[in-house]
C-alpha cells in the first residue's frame, strides 16, 4: 500500500481521533494535514504497522495543538462548546462511538489532562492495546495502564447516567421542537427535566449566556424571551449532530445555531446550542461525516 492509499484508507480514524482530542473540526483537519506531510517523509519500508504510525503521529499532533487552544479556551467568552459535526445517520446507530463525541462527552474529556485525554480516547474508544498507546504518547505500557485507569475513573463519575436511544431521543427533541416553534410554555417545561442545564456558546460574536442556564423555569424564560425580542421566524430542522439527533435552527431562514441534548429518562436534562459563526461556517455546506 503506497503513502496515499494508506493515508486515505484511515484518514476517518485519524480525524475522529484528532476530534475527539480536540473538540475542533477545524484544528482536527489542521492536524490531519500536518500528519500528511509528515507521514509523505517517511520510508514505508521501516513501517510495520501503518496505521499504528498514522495514529501515533497524529496523536502527538494532537497532544501538541491541545496544550495551546487549552490555554486559549480559558480566555474565552462564555461557555466553549466543541464544534458540532453533522454526522451521518448511521454513526448513531453505533452506540459507543456516538456516545464518544456525543457534546456531553465531549465536555467531559475536557476536564482531563491533555494526556489523560489521549490515552482515554485511544483505550476506551479506539480499543489501542496498552503498547500502541504507550507509542503514541511517549510514556511506558505500565505508566499508560495507570492513567487510563485514572482517567475512566474520572470520566465515569461525570459521564451522563445511562445510555438513550437515538430513538428517544429524537423523540424528546421532536417535543421539544415542536414547543419552541409555537412557543408552547407548558410542552417546553413538560419535556424539560426540572434540573435541565443549557449551555449557550457565541463565542463573543453572537449573544448567549455567559453562565450555565439551570432550571426547567430559567431555560424555558431564557429561550422564549430571546425569541420574543425578535421579529424573525424561527424553524428548527432535525439533524444529526455528533452522532446523536440534533436541530438547526434557523431565523428567517438563516442559520443561527445547532443544538445538541442529552435525554434521561425521557427528558431533556442537557441542552448545548452553538451560535459561534466560526463554529458553523461549513455545517449546512459539507457532507455528513461517517467518522472512524
Amino acid at each position: 500500500m503506497t503513502a496515499t492509499e494508506a493515508f486515505v484508507a484511515h484518514r476517518n480514524l485519524l480525524f475522529t481521533v484528532a476530534y475527539e482530542m480536540l473538540g475542533s473540526a477545524a484544528d482536527a483537519e489542521d492536524v490531519l494535514q500536518e500528519t500528511w506531510l509528515r507521514w509523505a517523509d517517511i520510508d514505508l519500508g521501516q513501517v510495520r504497522d501503518q496505521r499504528a504510525y498514522l495514529v501515533r503521529i497524529t496523536t502527538r499532533l494532537s497532544l501538541n495543538r491541545l496544550r495551546t487552544v487549552k490555554r486559549r479556551r480559558e480566555a474565552y467568552v462564555g461557555p466553549w462548546l466543541p464544534e458540532p459535526l453533522l454526522t451521518a445517520p448511521d454513526v448513531a446507530e453505533d452506540v459507543e462511538l456516538a456516545e464518544s463525541v456525543s457534546m456531553a462527552l465531549m465536555l467531559v474529556l475536557e476536564t482531563l489532562t491533555p494526556t489523560e485525554r489521549a490515552v482515554f480516547v485511544l483505550r476506551e474508544v479506539f480499543d489501542f492495546g496498552y503498547d500502541e498507546i504507550a507509542n503514541a504518547v511517549g510514556k511506558t505500557p505500565a505508566a499508560v495502564r495507570q492513567i487510563a485507569h485514572r482517567a475512566r475513573k474520572h470520566v465515569d463519575a461525570r459521564r451522563p447516567r445511562e445510555t438513550v436511544s437515538a430513538r428517544d431521543t429524537r423523540a424528546a427533541l421532536e417535543s421539544f421542537r415542536r414547543a419552541l416553534e409555537t412557543r408552547d410554555l407548558q410542552g417546553l417545561l413538560d419535556v424539560l427535566a426540572p434540573d435541565v442545564v443549557l449551555m449557550s456558546d457565541g463565542g463573543g460574536v453572537k449573544q448567549a449566556a455567559l453562565r450555565p442556564v439551570v432550571g426547567a423555569d430559567k431555560i424555558v424564560r431564557f429561550v422564549l424571551g430571546g425569541i420574543a425580542r425578535t421579529e424573525a421566524k424561527l424553524t428548527s430542522v432535525p439533524t444529526v449532530v455528533n452522532g446523536n439527533p440534533g436541530l438547526l435552527l434557523h431565523l428567517d431562514g438563516e442559520l443561527d445555531g445547532i443544538m445538541a441534548a442529552r435525554v434521561e429518562g425521557g427528558r431533556i436534562t442537557g441542552l448545548y446550542y452553538v451560535r459561534n459563526p466560526e463554529k458553523l461556517t461549513h455545517v449546512e455546506s459539507e457532507t455528513p461525516l461517517t467518522l472512524r
